[in-house]
This record gives C-alpha cells, structure tokens and sequence, in this order.
C-alpha cells in the first residue's frame, strides 16, 4: 500500500522532449538515486514519441522505476497505464473526466488530478482521486497551456477552504522556494525542468527532497 502524502514528496515529471542532454532513462536513473518519491511519465510536446517507441520507453522507465520501489504514474493515457500496470494515472482539467479514469483502473492503481479552483478540487476528490495537483505556483516554462500563477498563498487557501487531500505544488518549483511552499501546505513539490534540465539530476533532487523534509508539518 503507497502511502501518498510521502510519495508525493519529490514528484518527478518527465518525457523524452524534457531531457536535453541526455536520455529519460539516465535521468531518471539519477533521479533515483538522489532520492525521488514518484515518477510520471509525461510525453508529450513538439518531438514527442508516439506509438511502439512511446510505449517502449514507459516499459523501460516503469522497470527501472519498480526495481527502486518507485511509484511510476502515467499522464493522461488510461490504456497504457493498465496496459502496463501503473500505480497511478495523472490527468488534468482538459483530459478524461476524473470519475470515468477512476471506473477504468483497477483496484489500488492510484488517482491524480490536476485542479485550479475550489469547486475543481472537491469534484476531482468525489470522483475518487487519492491526491491533487495544484499550481502554476509560480511562473513555469514547461507547460504552454500553464494557468495564472497562485503562489504559495494559493496552496494555504485550499488548506483553509477544508481541502486534507494530499496535494502537490506544481510549477516553476525551485530548491529556494520548496520551504515556502511546503510550509503553506503542500505535502510535496512536482518539477519538470529543474530535475530534467539540471546538470547534477541526483544532487538537486537530494537537495529537493531535504527541503521538504525540513518543513513538513
């Protein structure tokens, strides 16, 4: 059993257009090693694999994630998160409704959604997601689509609206903000180009995972 709040701690978001220098394998293999809690395989954008050589590279990244005894979650395809069993889905406000994903994974695959208001937040949670997506906390270049930025303040106002689900902070997370980010409520913070586009993935995520731990409540 995965005990969400923990798996969300240092959430590590990535395809193969987001590693520039190198291949999502070898990035994600040095993620592990600095100490990541979740991996979601994200391919999409400008360059993004598709079909057999898509699903090839989840089946390399799903392996080397169970091998460590980290939770590996796909973004947005259902299918191939049963397909090749998943421990979680991710979708967002413009995928696959929240309660149809839920009907179609298997008991204990794991539920995350991606919400930008209140009203969002206790739909996604009804629906039966295990844990929330919140951001753009501060302003991202990773996601073309990102909505209005709601800083750390915005995490607090879910807090305390009565939102307990396990929520993680997403977008433009760097080491110097995770405190304050994490001290306004999330449990753990997700990040794409800080890990994909650093140049040392192990040692940023150990110093991402240290400052959770630090301010946790």
């Amino acid at each position: 059993m995965i005990d969400v709040r923990n798996m969300l701690q240092v959430y590590y978001i990535a395809g193969s257009v987001n590693v520039k220098e190198t291949d999502l394998v070898t990035s994600v293999r040095a993620a592990i090693a600095g100490g990541i809690t979740c991996f979601q395989f994200r391919e999409k954008g400008d360059g993004a694999l598709t079909g057999e050589a898509r699903e090839t590279l989840a089946i390399q990244v799903k392996e080397l994630c169970r091998k460590n005894d980290v939770p590996f979650f796909i973004n947005d395809d259902v299918d191939l998160a049963v397909r090749l069993q998943a421990d979680g889905v991710h979708v967002g406000q413009e995928d696959m409704a929240a309660g149809d994903v839920r009907s179609l994974l298997p008991d204990g695959c794991l539920l995350g959604v991606s919400v930008h208001s209140l009203t969002e937040a206790n739909q996604a949670l009804e629906a039966g997601a295990d844990y929330l997506g919140i951001g753009p906390v501060y302003p991202t270049g990773s996601k073309d689509d990102a909505k209005d930025v709601i800083g750390p303040a915005g995490i607090r106002y879910y807090r305390e609206a009565g939102i307990t689900a396990p929520i993680v902070a997403i977008g433009g997370i760097t080491e110097g903000n995770t405190p304050e980010v994490i001290a306004a409520g999330a449990d753990g913070v997700s990040m794409i180009s800080a890990i994909a586009a650093s140049e040392d993935p192990k040692g940023t995520v150990a110093r991402f995972k240290e400052a959770v731990q630090k301010h946790r409540k």
